[in-house]
């Protein structure tokens, strides 16, 4: 019974052995692909990776930071929508900067206040007190003449009659209403003339100098309202009402780095194509004029020709790409710019890689 069992279990084994070796050694068949890998159109084209862009005349994307650190309390924006030069983005807590504004306005208007008084000058009321203390100063002198004429006639007439020393008195009393008379009219001229340009000078530079101080203040107000420096798009929002954003930026919950409360775009009616050529590959770009390129979206079959822009004459460290640290450093490439129109075709966004075939145009 025991031999029977072990025949039955080694014809099954064999057979299962047969079994696998003949499922093992059948061919599969390939399954297609989804979509068609780029290939290189050019006989001589030179691969690069590249990197969707909204189109600039010069430079890159907008990234947007505020020049100040606080809360954010508004955004007036969302991510997609169009915007001009001068309009909102959002807006940051500006209450102890708005608090700050008050004093130097205060003493701005106050400088003013005392410059416009000193070119004001003379009052009309001043000056009409300044002439009463003329005309009071006269009446004096006319008395004081009139008193010592008749000292000096009773004097003549009978020497006895009036002593020396009233006579005396009499002049030195018409001598001072003399001298009065003449400071009450110098007075006069003085407060007429008005304020000394000196001080009005001074004063005018204590304005402008208090006028500065608001102003400069009041521009740090307006830095807390973050404005589009340009038209264009709104690519990115990477911030939210209650986070705190600085001059350098954010911390960025996913990246682990700083990044910009907003980044900005072009217009959307081209697209722009960063390619980084190795540095190894560089002396085999064809002259400008002649340069042609493709660009393959990847995961699809979709190819589009692009339209060579300029050429960014610095070879930098392969870092720009995909900004990450532990990328290698040692490999330098050289920035070239392409462009192609946009079109609701295709849905296309900054930010997104693609492959790139560089080559040379065919001579007509």
């Amino acid at each position: 019974m025991r031999n029977r069992l072990i025949f039955i279990l080694s014809a099954i084994g064999l057979l299962l052995g047969l079994a696998s070796a003949y499922l093992f050694s059948a061919k599969s068949t390939a399954q297609p692909p989804v979509f068609t890998p780029a290939s290189n159109p050019y006989e001589k084209g030179i691969y690069a990776n590249g990197i969707v862009e909204s189109y600039q005349a010069s430079g890159q994307n907008i990234n947007i930071y505020p020049e100040v650190s606080g809360t954010v309390v508004e955004l007036t924006v969302h991510e997609g929508e169009s915007v001009q030069a001068g309009m909102p983005l959002l807006r940051i807590d500006d209450t102890v900067q708005r608090a700050a504004v008050g004093q130097p306005k205060a003493q701005a208007e106050a400088a003013l206040a005392s410059l416009q008084a000193l070119k004001a000058q003379p009052r009309k009321e001043t000056l009409a007190v300044a002439q009463a203390q003329v005309q009071l100063a006269a009446a004096s002198l006319k008395a004081s003449q009139n008193q010592y004429d008749k000292q000096k006639r009773s004097y003549d007439i009978e020497p006895r009659s009036v002593s020396r020393e009233a006579i005396d008195n009499a002049r030195n009393a018409l001598n001072t209403a003399a001298a009065s008379l003449e400071v009450a009219r110098r007075q006069y001229a003085l407060t007429k003339a008005g304020a000394w340009r000196y001080d009005i000078d001074n004063a005018q530079r204590q304005a402008d100098a208090t006028a500065s101080g608001y102003e400069g203040a009041n521009a740090l107000l307006q830095k807390y309202t973050v404005k589009a420096p340009v038209d264009g798009v709104v690519l990115s929002v990477n911030t939210a009402v209650g986070s705190y954003v600085s001059p350098q930026g954010l911390y960025g919950t996913y990246t682990q780095a700083a990044t910009p409360a907003i980044t900005m775009g072009g217009k959307q009616d081209y697209f722009s194509v960063r390619c980084y050529i190795d540095e190894i590959l560089i002396s085999r770009l064809p002259p400008a004029d002649r340069i042609a390129a493709q660009m393959s979206i990847r995961g699809t079959d979709t190819r589009i020709p692009l339209e060579f822009v300029r050429v960014q004459p610095y070879v930098s460290p392969k870092i720009a790409l995909s900004d990450q640290r532990q990328e290698r450093v040692d490999l330098r490439v050289l920035p070239i710019i392409f462009r192609f129109p946009q079109t609701d075709r295709i849905r296309i966004y900054p930010g997104q890689l693609v492959d790139v075939y560089v080559g040379q145009k065919t001579p007509p």
